[in-house]
């Protein structure tokens, strides 16, 4: 039984990383599907497709994932504190992505300082 979709697709994404499979299924959202073009777009993860039927995303996975996590409870980040949030989740500066939902939609912290906004913490992936 799923009570947190998001921290279930990290997890799923994760374990898949460390066992070295090639792809894994996560369940279909919107917020699935906005997470896993981030990871795509920073080249964390490969394509990505929908299947229909069973209601599942099958991801392609690179091997670049040493960490990922949801972040809970979600954090409330102003923009001028994103440097904060990164040095308490991240390993590195530079290394590794925030993601945040904000009211211009989901992207990363990189993103949202270039937008000039702030939002709430979702997870990280590095």
């Amino acid at each position: 039984m799923r009570h947190d979709t998001l921290s279930d697709v990290f997890v799923t994404i994760k374990n898949a990383e460390n066992i070295g499979k090639n792809e894994c299924r996560v369940p279909v959202s919107k917020l699935t599907e906005s997470i896993l073009k981030i990871m795509k777009e920073n080249r964390y993860i490969g394509d990505f497709r929908e299947d229909k039927e069973k209601m599942m995303f099958t991801v392609n996975l690179l091997g670049k994932i040493n960490n990922t996590n949801a972040i809970r409870p979600r954090l409330s980040v102003a923009r001028k504190d994103i440097v904060k949030y990164e040095k308490r989740y991240l390993p590195a500066q530079g290394v590794g992505i925030l993601i945040l939902t904000t009211p211009n939609g989901v992207m990363d912290q990189k993103t949202a300082a270039e937008k000039n906004t702030g939002g709430k913490l979702l997870g990280f992936v590095y």
